[in-house]
């Protein structure tokens, strides 16, 4: 009988390349996590909290800011037929006995009437588009300095508008939430929208003079209708109130 060469071969254990393979695949996954975060800012949300976005500063943000220079009487307040500022809607229930029968304000109640109703020419302070529930626009955001570090700013609802824009403004990030304050029975209470990206950039030297000059571009998340890619964003041009 002749001898045969016996050919030994040695397998390695199941499973002793997949274990570095997929540490690897997870320090790459973790390492383009930290690069997108610090240098690209990528974030996102699953809808249950806003996602802070890291602010642009420019020292000198170009475009459009005409608005600013528009102004509109407080909400309620317009010229009637016989030439007098006058208010319908929102309005002090004191003045409805200063009017005769056709709403002309009496000449005997014109300083008592000026008193109450406010005709401050008010100076727009934001430009912005936005799909939004109950929203048809704004032109006023208010702008204020709660702490030394923080910045708080809200859009101002009207009789056609119930969603606020809600900015925070801390250090160089902002957080952003859509708060509807709805006027129809299928809410109840207030909703909130948050935000899952966007994009924010300041006039840093009109900043350091407390105004807030901005443009912004915010998306933000319906968990109920996911399909409905909400919005807003605009410009800004306000004072900073301390």
């Amino acid at each position: 009988m002749n001898d045969q060469q016996i050919e030994v071969k040695y397998y390695k254990p199941l499973g002793s390349n997949i274990v570095p393979s997929i540490f690897a695949i997870l320090l790459f996954a973790v390492i383009i996590f930290l690069i997108c975060v610090i240098f690209i800012g990528c974030k996102s949300s699953s809808g249950d909290k806003s996602v802070e976005i890291q602010i642009q500063w420019v020292d000198e943000l170009d475009g459009d800011f005409s608005f600013k220079d528009i102004w509109s009487y407080p909400e309620g307040v317009y010229m009637n037929e016989f030439g007098q500022l006058s208010c319908d809607g929102f309005c002090p229930p004191e003045i409805d006995r200063m009017f005769d029968e056709d709403r002309r304000i009496l000449t005997d109640s014109l300083d008592a009437f000026y008193s109450l109703v406010d005709t401050t020419h008010l100076f727009h302070s934001i430009e912005s588009e936005a799909v939004a529930y109950e929203w048809v626009g704004t032109d006023f955001i208010k702008v204020k300095r709660p702490h030394k570090d923080t910045v708080i700013c809200y859009t101002m609802n009207n009789a056609g508008t119930h969603s606020s824009l809600n900015l925070v403004i801390t250090g160089n990030a902002v957080t952003s939430t859509i708060e509807l304050n709805s006027i129809t029975p299928y809410y109840d209470g207030i909703q909130s929208y948050y935000c899952s990206k966007g994009e924010m950039t300041i006039d840093k030297n009109l900043w350091e003079q407390g105004i807030l000059k901005a443009e912004f571009d915010f998306k933000f998340v319906d968990k109920e209708f996911p399909d409905i890619q909400m919005y807003w964003k605009g410009k800004i041009y306000a004072e900073i109130k301390e």
